[in-house]
């Protein structure tokens, strides 16, 4: 049995990212000037030289160093612990997620006098059409 750790494939874990940013090759290749069969060669490679990199990296919004050091179980830990951690320890399931932003009564009556002034309105806007029509009718 070898100790040896075998190299990291650059090119799967570029494929990897874009598939879980649910990114289609044409749309990395558009973002890089490059043809389609050109990503999938790119990605079928062991190794891609930085300048190339670089530029995988910015179409892909994340640095270098991520993508070099991306691992599937790397994301299924952070993954796990983000949801474990602003959930109150309960995962994804867990009710404190929704918190109001503001107090629902503050709202309604923010929203009831809102709706008390636009009804002033309409009633000012009536009283002075009845009085316009009075006037008009008291000239004939």
């Amino acid at each position: 049995m070898s100790t040896t750790t075998r190299p990291s494939h650059i090119g799967r874990k570029i494929s990897r990212i874009r598939e879980l940013k649910d990114m289609k090759q044409e749309a990395l290749a558009q973002a890089l000037g490059m043809s389609q069969q050109s990503v999938s060669a790119m990605e079928n490679s062991e190794t891609v030289d930085e300048e190339k990199l670089k530029e995988v990296a910015k179409a892909l919004g994340m640095t270098v160093e991520a993508i070099k050091n991306f691992s599937e179980e790397n994301m299924i830990n952070y993954f796990n612990n983000f949801y474990d951690n602003s959930s109150g320890g309960n995962g994804i399931f867990n009710s404190n997620n929704y918190n109001c932003t503001f107090n629902p009564l503050d709202k309604l009556v923010e929203v009831y006098a809102e709706k008390e002034k636009l009804y002033e309105r309409l009633l000012q806007s009536e009283k002075d059409k009845n009085e316009y029509l009075e006037k008009l009718l008291n000239k004939k």
